[in-house]
């Protein structure tokens, strides 16, 4: 073999590698009922499919074997290839799925009923979940947080601005509080020390002691503090504000903000790549999803997609803590 086709086939190998390792980002289109799959090394949306009434979010199986989507009106949960974005399979007959989470001890499914104010939790089992109880939770369970020991579950009720605990062991309801104005992600910080709380009506992130039921502090972020996506650090946070167009980023340590991205036309979910140097963004409002190039603080590149851009995964990203 030649050094020119040694040099070329090597390349080739490179490439094919690269590709390989960078796969495939699933963005849910809720507005269009749609998936959008892009190539993460070309930044080029490949492929867009119909996969059911308003898709929001989705995530992956604690075995990492599936990815699910929640379609919330569509009443069904859709699985995934979480690698490739390949259709696996349907599952009807799941009430308005607009937010999903697996207890860490990977026991239980929680769905939050956004529409019908509900909560529902399944016994899971791998990537089964038999029903078990439904739990009333007015008005409009949005997001879902678990205590690290699996014992609560904890669910914001965005149009009563309350938060909701929930006991797994017999599904009982453990307390309700009232917080601030439409509350819509929730995180808990290392240690199960405080919970953060996205105020999608205000400006800020409101920090609860969860186990007094107290509100101890607000971190100003921006109008419209919506969701959280670790940077998978350990220690830092980001929060995307969807009405100031701007992601910032929290010490979960210090519970301070640190510094804001801008991000316009509406910054939703987030993800980012396993080696931490890029953020991924959702954009509600312009039908776009913005790579974020966190060393720069700066948007890199943009990629169109379908109407109102909600969830987004990818498998080769960091860790969620």
């Amino acid at each position: 073999m030649s050094r020119w086709i040694a040099g070329f086939v090597y390349l080739v190998g490179m490439f094919a590698a690269a590709s390989a390792q960078a796969g495939v980002v699933v963005v849910l289109n809720s507005g269009d009922a749609s998936v959008s799959l892009i190539d993460q090394a070309t930044r080029k949306e490949i492929r867009r499919f119909e996969v059911g009434k308003e898709p929001h979010h989705l995530m992956a199986t604690p075995d990492g074997q599936t990815l699910i989507v929640a379609n919330a009106a569509g009443n069904d949960l859709v699985y995934l290839n979480p690698a490739t974005g390949e259709f696996q399979r349907r599952v009807r007959d799941i009430p308005d799925p607009y937010q999903i989470g697996f207890s860490p001890d990977r026991k239980w499914f929680v769905v939050a009923g956004n529409r019908l104010d509900r909560i529902d939790l399944y016994a899971a089992n791998g990537s089964e979940q038999k029903f078990v109880k439904s739990v009333r939770a007015p008005k409009t369970p949005s997001h879902i947080a678990f205590s690290a020991d699996s014992q609560f579950a904890f669910v914001t009720l965005q149009d009563s601005d309350e938060l909701v605990a929930l006991k797994l062991a017999d599904q009982s309801v453990l307390w309700k509080i009232k917080v601030g104005a439409m509350p819509a992600g929730v995180w808990m910080t290392p240690g199960d020390r405080h919970l953060l709380v996205g105020m999608t009506g205000a400006d800020y992130v409101e920090v609860i002691d969860w186990r007094s039921q107290k509100s101890v502090k607000r971190i100003p972020t921006g109008k419209g503090a919506h969701n959280f996506r670790p940077r998978g650090d350990g220690r830092h946070l980001f929060v995307s504000n969807r009405v100031a167009n701007t992601i910032s980023v929290i010490d979960q340590v210090t519970l301070e903000r640190l510094y804001d991205i801008p991000v316009p036309g509406g910054p939703d979910c987030m993800e980012v790549t396993a080696d931490g140097k890029y953020l991924w963004v959702t954009q509600r409002w312009i039908k776009q999803v913005s790579v974020v190039d966190l060393a720069q603080r700066a948007v890199v590149d943009k990629i169109a997609v379908g109407r109102s851009p909600h969830g987004i995964f990818f498998v080769n990203s960091a860790p969620w803590k």
